[in-house]
């Protein structure tokens, strides 16, 4: 099948938007440079595909060749056997961005239906290969940016990409994170934090890996099936992690300073992470599933949609959008303007990816045969009446 060019935008304005015709201008700028804001499509075989540029690009820390994967859901399944499937995804996207009612902008999304093309790789794939992520910045926007950055090159550049593909991803997380503590050290200006929901498409198999608050939610056939879980303090798995690593949560607040319960940053915040762990964790946790016919399109978006939307019903909406239009840019659009008229009070981002080229059916549902009984009181109601009929 023969693939789109890649679609990749990040955004740091808070009206700059993706839509599914990038035009290539260039690299994307280091976080750590002293440019303000960028905003960058690339598409040219001489841009993020260049492994020399990328090099010098990658910061590294010697402390992570100790990195702790406790926790982490590692499946090192996806053989080339696993991307031999009949149902052979058709990929599509778009993706859409607004400040809201906050003064900064500080989500960040990667749009990439060919990771390939973006940024290369050093094992071949078969099939489909692309790759999305949204990250939701808190405390400024630099993790997001160093996050949005760093991340897919961590995992892309892994020589064990796509064998042993949670592993890979579950160590550029940390990676991330550890690089990111490493350049706090450096310029403090950049202290911040950043949840992080990365989505891939390799062959028919869909894997989504999460930290923090942002979700993933697949349609299949009508159906929403969520693809992540909300990492909030309050949550018992988290809470018990939480106290398990020596923290606590107060009135939903982890240590009662932030209201997520993983992060990728936050080194600067006391008490919830050092070089053996932490109540913040950073590690993300998986969700995979094999794509079928049935499957339409999938949602991702940072909490300032889920909000104002639940899973079923983001569902339901984008499915009567893409049926008017079947556009996954328009789409995400109006998932984010929906998400304002109901009052959002967050940052908005939402992408979204189609498996289909065609806009997802209209549903019939078969009509049963409904099946009718009357009670013990309602038939001696009856016998009453037709009794007084008889007088």
């Amino acid at each position: 099948m023969k693939m789109e060019g890649i679609k990749k935008v990040m955004i740091l304005d808070s009206r700059e938007n993706g839509s599914s015709s990038s035009s290539a201008d260039g690299k994307p700028p280091n976080p750590l440079s002293t440019t303000p804001g960028y905003r960058r499509s690339f598409s040219g075989p001489g841009d993020v595909g260049d492994s020399s540029s990328i090099k010098k690009s990658l910061v590294r820390h010697p402390s992570l060749v100790r990195t702790r994967m406790s926790d982490a859901s590692v499946e090192p399944t996806l053989n080339p056997e696993d991307y031999k499937a009949e149902f052979v995804p058709f990929i599509r996207s778009g993706a859409w961005a607004d400040m809201g009612v906050r003064g900064s902008m500080e989500d960040v999304f990667i749009r990439a239906d060919s990771f390939v093309h973006d940024y290369g790789g050093k094992n071949p794939i078969e099939g489909p290969g692309a790759f999305y992520a949204v990250f939701d910045g808190h405390g400024g926007k630099h993790a997001a940016d160093f996050a949005c950055y760093h991340l897919p090159r961590f995992i892309f550049e892994d020589n064990d990409f796509p064998m042993e593909i949670e592993r890979v991803i579950a160590a550029a997380f940390a990676h991330t994170d550890s690089a990111f503590a490493e350049a706090c050290t450096l310029d403090a200006d950049l202290a911040s934090g950043t949840t992080a929901l990365a989505a891939l498409v390799i062959g028919s198999s869909l894997v989504v890996a999460n930290a923090g608050d942002c979700r993933a939610v697949l349609c299949r056939r009508g159906k929403a099936i969520e693809m992540s879980r909300d990492h909030k303090p309050i949550c018992m798995r988290e809470r018990k992690r939480i106290e398990a690593s020596g923290g606590y949560v107060y009135d939903g607040y982890l240590n009662g300073q932030l209201n997520v319960a993983r992060a990728i940053g936050d080194w600067h915040m006391d008490g919830l992470k050092h070089e053996d762990g932490g109540p913040l964790s950073c590690e993300p946790e998986f969700m995979t599933t094999k794509l079928t016919e049935e499957d339409e399109f999938l949602i991702i978006g940072c909490d300032g949609i889920w909000d104002v939307f639940m899973s079923q019903n983001a569902v339901d909406f984008a499915r009567r959008k893409l049926q008017e239009h079947n556009d996954p840019v328009l789409c995400s659009k109006d998932l984010v303007n929906e998400a304002l008229k109901r009052k959002s009070g967050d940052n908005l981002s939402a992408v979204v990816v189609c498996f289909q080229s065609q806009p997802p059916p209209n549903l019939v549902v078969p009509r049963g045969r409904v099946q009718r009984s009357i009670s013990a009181e309602g038939l001696k109601e009856l016998q009453s009446f037709l009794d007084g009929l008889e007088t």
